[in-house]
């Protein structure tokens, strides 16, 4: 059997991101006849069948899926040791955020990191809470900031920094969470469950609007659309300036602190950045506690 390059591996994950030949091929830059020329060879590889025609574009089989997931994790990991063997401080720094730490929390700490460790090469990639610890988890990701990761993921949490959930509405609108139309984060927001199984808690059924994200649920709150639960730091501005107003409901506030999470083995660059953000003394009230 003949090894699978990590180009074939990156074009077949193309094909399976988009179901379709043509747009892996656009994406790629490639022509369609390159795209389908690497995805028979792994099959052939493989002996087994990867994509199956569904529609006008393909679908991943059974033995797809499973090879796909394969090939994240090992170009991931491809990508983690070429960062592993260099200086920490000339290295690349993969961080992944939830929106809200993303915006409140994590750019002040790293705008200092940046000013401290200017040769490393920093990326930052928003997205929901699920999205984020699959990536570390396939080694996309160096470090992520969020909620606390699931259980039995091989993950390791290396910092944290207390929050709070609440329940905010407009200012002055009077309004009942218990009635009040709830706005709701996308799929796979860790707030979105939290609501939902506080909604159950409470055996109430109100109107809800999911709106996404972060940013459009903070902004419908501020307008009077509904009532939402949320992280403390991002409305603390809001109800200090009265655009906002925390709002009494059993069970609330919530604890929900925040986690620097990585791998059981972080790259160089990731454990500087684990450093850097618990030194109270270079990042002041934005430290995180070890």
């Amino acid at each position: 059997m003949g090894t699978v390059s990590s180009v074939r591996m990156e074009t077949f994950l193309a094909v399976a991101k988009h179901s379709s030949i043509r747009r892996a091929a656009a994406q790629l830059h490639i022509t369609e006849a390159a795209v389908s020329a690497a995805v028979a060879y792994i099959e052939k590889q493989l002996g087994a069948k990867l994509i199956a025609k569904s529609g006008r574009g393909v679908a991943l089989t059974e033995a797809g899926r499973i090879y796909a997931e394969y090939c994240r994790s090992i170009l991931g990991l491809m990508t983690e040791a070429q960062a592993a063997v260099r200086r920490a401080e000339t290295g690349r720094l993969r961080l992944g955020a939830v929106s809200t730490a993303g915006e409140y929390l994590l750019l002040r700490p790293l705008a200092s990191f940046r000013d401290r460790f200017p040769d490393i090469e920093v990326g930052l990639s928003i997205h929901p809470r699920d999205t984020l610890f699959l990536e570390l988890r396939h080694h996309e990701a160096d470090l992520v900031i969020a909620g606390r990761p699931p259980r039995d993921a091989g993950l390791v949490v290396r910092a944290r920094r207390a929050s709070q959930l609440v329940v905010v509405g407009r200012a002055g609108r009077h309004l009942d969470p218990r009635t009040a139309t709830w706005l709701l984060r996308g799929e796979g927001s860790g707030t979105r469950e939290t609501t939902l199984n506080l909604l159950d808690r409470w055996q109430i059924r109100p109107p809800a609007l999911t709106l996404g994200t972060h940013g459009a649920v903070l902004a419908a709150a501020r307008e009077g659309l509904g009532v939402t639960l949320i992280h403390s730091d991002a409305v603390d501005g809001d109800v200090a300036a009265g655009r906002l107003e925390v709002l009494p409901m059993e069970g609330t506030p919530l604890d929900r602190p925040w986690h620097v999470v990585t791998t059981r083995t972080p790259t160089p660059a990731a454990r500087l950045f684990v450093a850097h953000i618990t030194d109270r003394e270079r990042v002041g009230a934005a430290a995180f506690e070890s």
